[in-house]
């Protein structure tokens, strides 16, 4: 444990599984009193106890949920991941499920803005605020089937972008990430609605996709450097994938 984050507070959102519970842990390792924000209260709850943090049962597209996460933070907030989001679907635009897109849209955009929102006064107060907001290669780059979830997410580049800019004169630093090929035990699973033969696939052959702990570890180092130092977009890629589209699968 670092000393020096002792007394320091963080929010994970989505912390109840892959990357979110993951940072939620390294977080804690390096000394801060981590606030666990999930729906499922039964995971978050077990590790908040893991790890000596508190957990907040907390839909983010639920504003009165979200008022209760900023209540449960405090009034001064270090650092704060808005990593709840995912994928639903792989059809083409003319076959969209509109649902489905408007799930995407309510969690990865109009969820980060909701907490974000909420926990800014804490985080300005802090002196020395941070946010990571979670995204994704695809908020960059777009792939066949993919629309909805690279809409989102280039909505969440393009809300992060704007942020930066509105927050220059505050003592607030905005950062984003954005993972490629990541294994979790879920994200796959919800994008094909619990087909394992399906998401099995998407990692077929790649000897070694990134794991939820290679993005918790970078979004720790970026949570973790210096007031000044704002780092304002990583990109983070297994070595097997070249681009969004090329991909070394062995045999």
């Amino acid at each position: 444990m670092d000393t020096a984050m002792s007394g320091r507070t963080a929010v994970v959102t989505g912390a109840s599984s892959g990357i979110g519970a993951a940072t939620a842990r390294a977080l804690a390792a390096s000394g801060y009193r981590v606030v666990c924000a999930a729906r499922r209260a039964d995971r978050i709850a077990a590790l908040a106890d893991e790890i000596g943090g508190i957990a907040v049962t907390c839909d983010v597209t639920a504003d009165t949920d979200v008022a209760a996460l900023a209540e449960a933070a405090g009034p001064r907030v270090n650092v704060l991941v808005n990593n709840a989001g995912g994928a639903h679907g792989l059809e083409p635009v003319a076959e969209a499920d509109l649902a489905a897109w408007q799930t995407m849209f309510d969690v990865n955009v109009l969820g980060v803005v909701r907490v974000t929102k909420a926990l800014l006064p804490a985080l300005v107060a802090a002196g020395d605020g941070i946010i990571v907001n979670v995204g994704s290669t695809a908020g960059r780059i777009v792939y066949e089937g993919g629309a909805g979830y690279t809409a989102a997410k280039h909505g969440l580049a393009a809300v992060s972008e704007t942020l930066r800019l509105e927050l220059f004169d505050q003592p607030v630093r905005v950062t984003e990430i954005e993972p490629g090929m990541v294994r979790t035990d879920e994200f796959s699973l919800t994008r094909f609605k619990g087909d394992k033969d399906k998401a099995d696939r998407v990692y077929a052959g790649v000897a070694q996709p990134l794991v939820a702990e290679d993005v918790a570890d970078a979004i720790t180092w970026m949570a973790t450097r210096p007031a000044h130092v704002n780092i304002d977009l990583l990109v983070i890629k297994p070595r097997a994938q070249a681009a969004q589209h090329k991909v070394h699968r062995e045999g």
